[in-house]
């Protein structure tokens, strides 16, 4: 705790003499008193770097240079979401590197040039901004910015999922303690955990040894950032740890070992409820949306840390969520119990009925 100014000059008026006067308005006293409040300035600048000390305080570029210092880690980047969208068009049309396509929200930036010969072309494209923004479902790119001759129609037949947002500090604090607290040496388990970890858009992994008795053998289980199964990420880890799970020592792994990377297996989820009473001011929509939300929070929270899903869990989510008063039929799957998640699996929500 950092002294206040009166606890400081009232210190320093104790050492002087009493046949001094002292007192408010004095000479000592208002020769002391600056002192005193520059001590107790001083006093919350070394409290600020006594914080300091400990990891869990500090932040932004202040944690990145420290957890670099002592781990050799990085700050996993943003990337911007990319993939292949289909262009109908006339045959001869160009399409040009840099035009525009765009969904609802954001736009994507054509990033090859190509000749309509067939009447459609598939074009790589990325998203113009880093992050999620540009995670979109199938179907959602289907404009042109503006007119581009000869190209009539877009649209992605494939999900973008690669966008990811910049690691958090929270996340990089919790990538440092496992660093530390688990120490990978040799290739341990602990190494093909931390390697995995490395690549953008990873947010848990879990590592087998010797699957199915495989001598020389690892396997790594990946699910991204979202706690969903992802099985281009998949591929990425799978280059960066043992490329093409040779064992030949040209990724992370040592020579010899042979590492299979895959992506969690999903469990779909499908939840349906009856509303006996609500709240009349909340619309349907809104319960439905909210206790969407909240369920997914929840299987991201337990995603490969628990081996269920807590009927009881859902049931109090249910509960809590807005505009519900009471509800009966909760059914999981058709079924009113815990469902089971075993080593591989990770569960997502499927659809949310109310009745």
């Amino acid at each position: 705790m950092v002294e206040n100014k009166e606890t400081i000059q009232n210190r320093m008026l104790r050492s002087i003499s009493e046949t001094y006067d002292k007192s408010e308005g004095s000479f000592f006293y208002d020769a002391l008193k600056p002192t005193a409040i520059e001590l107790e300035s001083i006093g919350k600048e070394i409290k600020v770097v006594e914080g300091k000390l400990m990891m869990k305080n500090l932040k932004g570029l202040e944690l990145e240079q420290r957890v670099y210092e002592r781990t050799g880690i990085k700050r996993k980047a943003a990337t911007k979401a990319s993939g292949y969208v289909t262009i109908i068009g006339n045959i001869g049309a160009k399409v040009k590197e840099n035009d525009l396509v765009a969904s609802d929200t954001v736009n994507f930036i054509i990033k090859e040039n190509k000749t309509i010969d067939q009447g459609q072309v598939d074009i790589l494209v990325a998203c113009e901004e880093y992050g999620s923004i540009g995670n979109v479902p199938i179907g959602a790119i289907k404009s042109f910015p503006a007119t581009l001759t000869g190209l009539k129609n877009v649209t992605n037949q494939k999900e973008f999922k690669n966008g990811y947002e910049a690691e958090s500090d929270q996340e990089l604090l919790q990538r440092y303690y496992e660093r530390i607290q688990t120490p990978a040496t040799s290739g341990n388990k602990y190494h093909y955990r931390n390697w995995a970890k490395e690549v953008t858009g990873v947010g848990d992994v879990k590592v087998i040894s010797l699957p199915n008795d495989q001598p020389n053998t690892v396997k790594v289980i990946i699910i991204d950032k979202e706690k969903k199964p992802n099985a281009d990420l998949a591929r990425k880890v799978q280059q960066y740890i043992d490329p093409e799970a040779k064992g030949l020592g040209e990724g992370k792994a040592p020579i010899g070992a042979f590492c299979t990377v895959v992506s969690a297996t999903p469990i779909t989820l499908d939840i349906y409820f009856k509303v006996t009473e609500k709240d009349l001011a909340v619309t349907d929509v809104a319960i439905k949306e909210d206790v969407k939300k909240n369920i997914s929070a929840y299987l991201k929270e337990i995603a490969f840390k628990e081996n269920k899903v807590s009927y009881n869990k859902i049931t109090s989510i249910i509960l809590d969520s807005i505009g519900i008063i009471d509800f009966s039929e909760l059914r999981i799957n058709g079924q009113n119990k815990n469902i089971s998640i075993v080593n591989e699996q990770v569960s997502v929500l499927g659809g949310v009925n109310i009745g």
